[in-house]
């Protein structure tokens, strides 16, 4: 591994798939590291965004097959052949270790096939928070779900302000020692990519750059709730006398989501249990809290003191930014360490609005239960939809966690897992 490189969740995660599958695409949002995760494993690299590169392969596409494995084919979509070539090479030899696959968009000409038991997909999003300080965890997300009960203990030095320049800062690795303006223009350059070549990549010509930005910054204010459909459009329409068709706005959504910019956390809806009447509408989130932050215009400065405050502007549920941006935060970050762990990252709401969870963590058919809390002192009343849950699940229900911005790691009297989100980590 080069001396520079960040050890990533996700590098382990390669390191052992690779050891028993012949194919694997890593997916996730652009700038997120997916490239210097392969070529640390890869021993042959075709850079397919490279012009020379990509017109030798078009030239000879038998070439993506040769050479020493793992083969890494970064930025495949640029030549969407490519995943046949990997798929039909993979059915003739099913050694392990064959093939890396990058890729930030969806390409407009879609492979064949599937690719279906060939070729496996393996998520990457920007750093978490372990991955940022990775002395500061002390308390495993899968030695949790192993379902122990383990006992808890620990300090942590990050505090709220700490947090909000977390938020701020974001989670793109090639960015972490930028700051203020510079930061900010890597960011605008960012989301301008998104509309003058991700999209068309993707198939879709963006006519109105604007309009799609209010669609981005209404999400941003949306972040952390279940917010409807209309909801999101009059807040990204506001004034407007004439809406946008609802085929326009949802392919802007569907676009974002398969660029993985939109990142909803769908709702847990158990099969076989007495919690029937829930709420099925996913989360709203976007790929790092950075760009979100960006979007409505918001500092750390200004997270801290409570002046930002688009969500009420809005209409949207949450009344505080700060709060809901550090719940998305969290959510990032269980999402980089549960799959490290085969599980998936839920969310769960009643109908009546009266009981929410604001993470599940589904796995081998019991779950984990989080809030997420912007404090330091965690009270009965924060805890009170965990207990109601512990109440009707019983042994399904693994262990109980409130994640913090507080400085202690310990269990509550009754045994709730009390942690600061630094302190937790895969």
């Amino acid at each position: 591994m080069s001396a520079e490189h960040q050890e990533r969740v996700a590098d382990q995660e390669l390191r052992d798939l690779l050891g028993e599958l012949p194919a694997i695409s890593i997916e996730g949002p652009r700038a997120v590291g997916k490239t210097w995760t392969a070529s640390q494993l890869a021993n042959t690299i075709w850079a397919l965004d490279d012009p020379e590169t990509l017109a030798e392969v078009q030239a000879d596409p038998r070439l993506l097959t040769q050479g020493e494995p793992p083969i890494l084919i970064d930025e495949w979509q640029r030549f969407p052949a490519s995943w046949d070539i990997v798929r039909r090479s993979v059915d003739h030899n099913f050694s392990p270790g064959r093939f890396i696959l990058t890729g930030s968009a969806q390409p407009e000409t879609r492979p064949a096939h599937s690719g279906a038991g060939r070729i496996i997909t393996l998520r990457m999003w920007t750093t978490s928070l372990a991955e940022r300080h990775p002395d500061l965890p002390s308390v495993s997300l899968k030695t949790l779900l192993a379902g122990d009960h383990i006992k808890i203990e620990g300090t942590c030095s990050l505090n709220s302000k700490d947090y909000a320049a977390e938020i701020i800062s974001g989670g793109f690795p090639g960015w972490r020692n930028t700051s203020g303006r510079a930061r900010n223009l890597l960011l605008d350059g960012y989301l301008h990519r998104l509309t003058e070549h991700d999209f068309p990549l993707s198939g879709h010509k963006v006519r109105n750059p604007a309009a799609l930005n209010r669609w981005l910054t209404a999400y941003a204010a949306a972040t952390s709730t279940s917010a409807s459909y209309e909801t999101i459009r009059d807040a990204a329409t506001s004034g407007e006398r004439d809406k946008p068709a609802k085929t326009t706005t949802i392919a802007y959504r569907d676009t974002l989501e398969a660029i993985w910019i939109l990142e909803p956390q769908p709702a847990w809806i158990p099969a076989g249990s007495h919690l029937s009447r829930l709420k099925r509408s996913p989360k709203h989130h976007l790929a790092d809290t950075a760009l979100a932050a960006r979007l409505l215009n918001t500092t750390a400065d200004t997270l801290v003191s409570g002046d930002a405050n688009p969500h009420a502007k809005a209409g949207f549920a949450h009344s505080e930014i700060f709060g809901a941006l550090f719940e998305s935060m969290v959510v990032h970050d269980l999402r980089v360490y549960a799959q490290a762990a085969d599980a998936k990252v839920l969310h769960m709401r009643t109908w009546n609005d009266q009981r929410e969870v604001d993470a599940i963590i589904a796995h081998q058919g019991r779950v984990l239960a989080v809030e997420i809390k912007l404090g330091t002192n965690v009270t009965g009343r924060d805890t009170r939809h965990l207990r109601w849950l512990r109440d009707r699940l019983g042994p399904k229900l693994i262990d109980t966690l409130v994640i913090t911005t507080g400085t202690q790691v310990y269990r509550d009297e009754d045994g709730t897992a009390i942690v600061p989100a630094a302190s937790l980590g895969p």
